[in-house]
């Protein structure tokens, strides 16, 4: 038999060993967890971000709980809740004129907001399902994904400018900044669609080879790069902006409705309701490596990154007795 005192002396080594494994393992993790912030009182489904860099607050679509939740990230207090909302989905922050966009599912409203006041400057009615926002830095344009299959362009003010029309729902979609196109993914359609933005017009229909659900998306403009996340099967696909032809393909987190390119690190981060965030390494612009899988939790589907900070933000709904909450990942550097 052995003695007690041995068995409670293996057990400390092991004890010893597996907390020196963790402790190396989250060093080596390319993203930390900062803290977490919690969400009191926001119930079911959340969608959308939008960050304020100048203020450091954070703008949360709670699309369940018809609010828009305002956090300052520093302090990690709920500073606002936007009510009477109907279903938000996407939110766009305008640093140049600090009023804050909110697209709304149920009703297809765009409503602007002055996000120092909080009053309600405009509503525009778009028919149905308004969803993701895209904002254009450099002409401060606004896009509107919405309805049945169609993209709206409105000027700062919310003047519309121009509208495409789509042969089906338009789910994420990113802006060149070096040129005029506009890339879209149309999941129900299989298909992702290039817009001219000069000319308002569809110039190009790309297939996402086998794969379908294609709704997040993110743009490696440099190297022409497009970055799709496809639920069915649940792969990433990398595309060549130029010619739409797929480039590689990797395995990915269930479930995903976002993801981002860091340019500085040459990284993408896939967030997904399996719980986790991907994390992937651009070994050149041909050849990519998943290098982590850092868990979060289930249902954490939308995130969004700040590049000037080094942060993600990853979102979870409330489950059970635990509240809804953000998780505040920093990245590490290399």
């Amino acid at each position: 038999m052995i003695p007690m005192r041995k068995i409670q002396y293996a057990c400390g080594l092991s004890l010893l060993f597996l907390g020196a494994v963790l402790v190396q393992s989250q060093s080596n993790s390319p993203l930390r967890l900062e803290k977490t912030i919690p969400l009191p009182g926001v119930k079911g489904r959340i969608d959308h971000m939008s960050f304020d860099l100048a203020h450091k607050r954070l703008f949360v679509a709670a699309l369940g709980n018809d609010t828009v939740a305002v956090i300052d990230t520093e302090s990690g207090k709920v500073l606002k809740t936007i009510g009477g909302l109907a279903e938000p989905q996407g939110v766009l922050y305008q640093p140049e004129t600090q009023h804050l966009w909110i697209a709304n599912g149920q009703d297809g409203t765009v409503r602007i907001f002055d996000a120092r006041s909080w009053r309600l400057l405009r509503s525009i009615s778009l028919g149905d399902d308004a969803d993701n926002i895209r904002g254009d830095a450099v002409t401060h344009r606004v896009f509107v994904g919405y309805g049945s299959g169609g993209i709206a362009e409105f000027d700062a003010a919310g003047n519309k400018l121009a509208e495409i029309k789509l042969d089906a729902h338009p789910e994420s979609f990113q802006l060149e900044k070096s040129g005029p196109r506009l890339f879209v993914n149309l999941p129900r359609a299989h298909k992702l669609d290039v817009i001219d933005r000069a000319k308002s017009a569809i110039v190009a229909s790309w297939k996402t080879d086998e794969a379908q659900g294609n709704f997040p998306m993110a743009l490696d403009e440099a190297d022409h790069r497009l970055f799709i996340v496809c639920r069915s099967p649940a792969v990433l696909l990398v595309l060549d902006t130029q010619t739409g032809a797929v480039i590689a393909k990797l395995p990915t987190v269930a479930d995903s409705d976002d993801i981002f390119y860091d340019r500085a690190r040459k990284q993408l981060y896939a967030s997904g309701g399996g719980g986790a965030v991907d994390v992937y390494q651009q070994i050149d612009r041909n050849h990519y490596s998943r290098i982590a899988q850092v868990k979060t939790a289930s249902g954490a589907r939308t995130s969004l990154f700040v590049p000037a900070l080094s942060l993600l933000f990853v979102v979870g709904r409330q489950q059970g007795g635990n509240p809804a909450e953000i998780r505040v990942f920093k990245v590490s550097e290399q």
